[in-house]
């Protein structure tokens, strides 16, 4: 059964209740974030609710992060060991919801369509339930086929996935095991994994056009939920290499990655 936790109460999902006058249903109006779950473990815990406390900040959103820490502690002792997801939530309304959730299995290889897609200004840096045009970007993209969107600005840059951060190699003659992906500074969420592969293996920011999706020689998709998922079309263009080399280094490094910080912790 389901489990959830609101303001502190433990019940099964389909019981937790919040008020219709929430502005968080009525508005999109308060943050979230969702945190992977290895056999009960949350992965980067800290850095999620730091992350969280910002964007509430940002957001001018009361938030008290010891209170969300005690429902997270509250729920997975409830549900010791559970593999999936945990959904964190704070409202306009002042109320907390922490949901586990399973993790739906993702294809193998993807297929993704490049979708025109502005991001809002005001909102960066906030990681904000105001998500209705990513989850459309989706359903857009799998209209034409696909599996997932890639964001692409009106004037031809790529950005990022709706939930997911876009990794690529180029055929540059040269360029060894050079990760890109698109800059920060084009307005594109902090992700978590996005941070750690960093640290993991050599990745540069670069501004994308759409225009370089010819000279894609892999890519994939980072995620706290998926990690790394392979690319193998980018709109009409079957990648040479899916996965390739660079791809499956990133996934095995994550992996290793997380496997060390769990039995650290």
């Amino acid at each position: 059964m389901p489990l959830a936790c609101l303001d502190g109460v433990v019940s099964p999902a389909q019981d937790a209740r919040l008020p219709v006058t929430d502005e968080g249903l009525l508005r999109g109006d308060g943050v979230f974030e969702v945190i992977r779950l290895y056999a009960g473990r949350p992965f980067a815990l800290g850095e999620h609710l730091e992350r969280m406390t910002g964007s509430a900040e940002n957001l001018r959103l009361p938030f008290d992060p010891r209170a969300v820490a005690a429902d997270i502690d509250a729920l997975l002792a409830a549900r010791p060991g559970f593999e999936g997801a945990l959904r964190v939530i704070v409202t306009r309304g002042g109320h907390r919801l922490c949901l586990l959730e399973e993790v739906k299995p993702a294809p193998g290889l993807l297929a993704i369509a490049p979708t025109t897609y502005a991001p809002t200004r005001i909102l960066d840096g906030i990681k904000s339930l105001s998500y209705a045009a990513n989850m459309l970007a989706s359903r857009l993209a799998q209209e034409q086929g696909a599996d997932e969107a890639l964001l692409v600005t009106p004037h031809g840059r790529i950005l990022e996935a709706p939930t997911r951060s876009f990794f690529y190699a180029l055929d540059d003659g040269g360029a060894g095991g050079t990760l890109y992906t698109p800059p920060l500074d084009d307005h594109i969420l902090d992700s978590i994994t996005r941070r750690h592969l960093f640290d993991l293996v050599e990745v540069q920011e670069r501004v994308t056009p759409l225009d370089d999706v010819p000279r894609m020689t892999e890519a994939f998709l980072a995620s706290t939920v998926h990690e790394v998922l392979p690319i193998a079309r980018i709109g009409e263009r079957e990648l040479p290499e899916a996965p390739g080399a660079r791809t499956r280094a990133a996934a095995d490094a994550f992996r290793a990655h997380v496997e060390a910080e769990l039995a650290g912790a």
